[in-house]
């Protein structure tokens, strides 16, 4: 046999590292184009609306939801656990390689460049999923509402609307303490109430239902959340240690955000269009405790005064289930919450809402727009 047919073996190692390293840039610098790509051209809202709202997202979020909506759990709250523990267990063995000097300047480089990457993977992965529809005109365009700065007079008048109806919607749910329904039939009124609306407004259509009990309930209530959508399964998580009679309009809230509206004021307003549309007296009552609670916050920034008075016209029933709300919330206030807000906070600025947080409250703009053009609330 002659030897010289066979390269050495350490030219053949060299050869595969270089092909390696070639490939890793090619692929490294493939992810950073299509990042940049997917970055200009959520510029353009109409063509996002168009072509991938109204588009393509609807396939997407079918198959999410048909894969996933099945399990009796979240896969997504499985896949969060997962990954915050992988990404602990790096931290940990990162930081141990430091103490033990085994942290090089050559490692130090090679996994900053990973990371990138994989930010990068994560970035186009979870726009194409669902981040696209952050720059949607969305709702405004569909209704054709173009929601401008309220004045007092406008913020007084839905809020003494909202008033009235949430004090007539609890009254019809009786005197006693409410019955709550199973949480799987609360999930498939809520269906329901999307497949009523879409009679009048198609681009409400929802099928495939994926809306499942969180299974981090108890540390939502320190994190802060009532429920989440989770842009990589497609599934909406509700916090089951919430007041039950919040649940109806939460879930709407979210079942939105699989529809595509990604914007919490947008998903917000969806979610009241679509539990407006339910004949369930708790839904409606769920709704307008909710809009009305954001309305006379509002209200009592600019006038405190006005605000006292709306509180003092709340019927004894819905009194008592707001001190209950109030209640639920300051059993859970701790230490961790507000660095949780201030990381959300970010993270929608991040997404086109210029208020971070205090976008949830926009809702009242496009009550008052819808109000203004329809006549009714």
């Amino acid at each position: 046999m002659d030897a010289s047919v066979y390269p050495p073996l350490a030219n053949v190692k060299t050869r595969r590292r270089f092909n390696i390293k070639i490939s890793t840039v090619v692929s490294g610098t493939l992810l950073i184009a299509i990042a940049i790509f997917i970055k200009i051209i959520s510029l353009f809202p109409y063509v996002i609306e168009k072509y991938y709202s109204m588009g393509i997202y609807p396939y997407i979020a079918a198959f999410y939801r048909r894969l996933f909506g099945w399990l009796p759990f979240s896969f997504g709250d499985v896949f969060y656990f997962a990954a915050g523990s992988y990404l602990l267990w790096l931290f940990i063995k990162f930081v141990r390689a430091v103490l033990q000097k085994r942290f090089t300047k050559i490692d130090f480089i090679a996994k900053a460049k990973s990371t990138c990457f994989t930010l990068a993977a994560i970035y186009i992965y979870f726009n194409l999923s669902w981040g696209l529809n952050y720059n949607r005109p969305g709702i405004a365009t569909q209704l054709g509402l173009t929601p401008q700065m309220h004045n007092e007079a406008d913020l007084k008048n839905i809020t003494s609307i909202l008033l009235q109806k949430m004090n007539y919607s609890r009254r019809l749910l009786g005197t006693n303490k409410l019955l709550y329904k199973p949480y799987e039939q609360v999930f498939l009124e809520a269906q329901v109430a999307y497949g009523i609306a879409a009679n009048s407004l198609p681009f409400m259509t929802y099928k495939t239902a994926s809306v499942k009990r969180s299974m981090y309930g108890p540390v939502g209530n320190y994190l802060g959340f009532l429920g989440y959508y989770n842009p990589f399964t497609g599934e909406a998580q509700l916090n089951p240690t919430m007041p039950r009679f919040l649940l109806p309009y939460v879930a709407c809230h979210e079942m939105a955000h699989q529809l595509g509206y990604a914007s919490e004021s947008e998903a917000s307003f969806v979610g009241y269009l679509a539990t407006m549309s339910s004949t369930d007296h708790l839904f409606q009552y769920s709704t307008y405790f909710d809009m009305f609670y954001y309305a006379n916050h509002e209200l009592y920034i600019r006038d405190s005064a006005a605000a006292k008075i709306n509180y003092n016209k709340l019927d004894t029933l819905v009194k008592t289930d707001l001190a209950e709300v109030r209640n639920y919330w300051r059993k859970s206030d701790n230490f961790f919450e507000p660095i949780v807000k201030i990381f959300y906070d970010h993270y929608l600025k991040a997404n086109q809402q210029s208020k971070g947080v205090k976008s949830y409250n926009e809702v009242v703009g496009w009550l008052i727009a819808y109000h203004k053009k329809f006549g009714k609330v």
